[in-house]
């Protein structure tokens, strides 16, 4: 176990998939955790029930992280029920597939709105109450380094936004002690991409671990990157893929 009792988390899209095991496995290593929803209150309201069964606070925030003014309540809200914020983690994320050709601008823009502004506009909301030692964690995807199949374009220029955010996020916030790191994962186990898919196959044939990860294995990542552990790790850009850029 990874101590880190007393740290106040965000995550912005807690409620399924890699954010909701980020926010669980976060408090099972002392944090707690206000995560930000969209549509899945259902969801959202187990992941709390079980980071509180664990005894630690749990808050779940509904927030279209497209929309500036709710990612502005939303860190409020977490600062007032956590009493301030030492770690955020960008998860959020939303997913495209289609060809360049055929891409319609509101589609377009609603991908950059979550996948590359809300991050860096929670970062601003969120700087104000990060002391020495805070932490900025986003959640990016290999995709964002290599394209390996076409129909991904929107979404792979996306996710390379967030190498620029996070190094140079990692240069501002350096003098205060406050590190930014991206996490890269590959092909991982979710709704949206399950290890049984239709294109899951054709994956695995392209990581050298021959598997999916599950999301709890990306937020072990996570979790190193929230500790005291990582200290000296900033600017970074981690691969969590199987070895599928290798």
């Amino acid at each position: 176990m990874i101590e880190l009792t007393g740290k106040r988390t965000l995550v912005t899209g807690g409620s399924r998939g890699i954010g909701a095991a980020i926010a669980q496995v976060l408090a099972e290593n002392g944090a707690d955790v206000a995560f930000t929803y969209q549509h899945s209150g259902e969801k959202a309201d187990e992941v709390a029930k079980s980071i509180r069964k664990i005894g630690r606070q749990a808050l779940a925030v509904q927030a279209d992280s497209a929309d500036p003014a709710a990612i502005t309540r939303s860190v409020e809200e977490a600062v007032a029920a956590l009493g301030g914020l030492d770690i955020l983690v960008n998860s959020a994320a939303k997913g495209h597939w289609g060809m360049t050709a055929d891409l319609d601008p509101d589609e377009y823009q609603a991908v950059m709105d979550t996948n590359v502004r809300a991050p860096v506009f929670y970062a601003k909301a969120v700087i104000p109450h990060l002391g020495e030692g805070g932490r900025i964690i986003n959640i990016g995807s290999g995709l964002g380094e290599r394209v390996p199949f076409p129909g991904i374009t929107t979404y792979a220029t996306s996710k390379a936004a967030l190498t620029s955010f996070t190094r140079g996020l990692a240069r501002e916030l350096g003098p205060s002690g406050i590190t930014v790191n991206l996490v890269q994962p590959g092909s991982v186990n979710t709704d949206a991409n399950p290890s049984d898919g239709e294109s899951a196959e054709m994956q695995k044939s392209m990581i050298p671990l021959g598997r999916y990860a599950e999301p709890r294995e990306i937020a072990n990542v996570v979790v190193f990157l929230a500790s005291p552990a990582a200290s000296i790790v900033t600017g970074a850009v981690i691969l969590a893929d199987g070895g599928a850029l290798a």
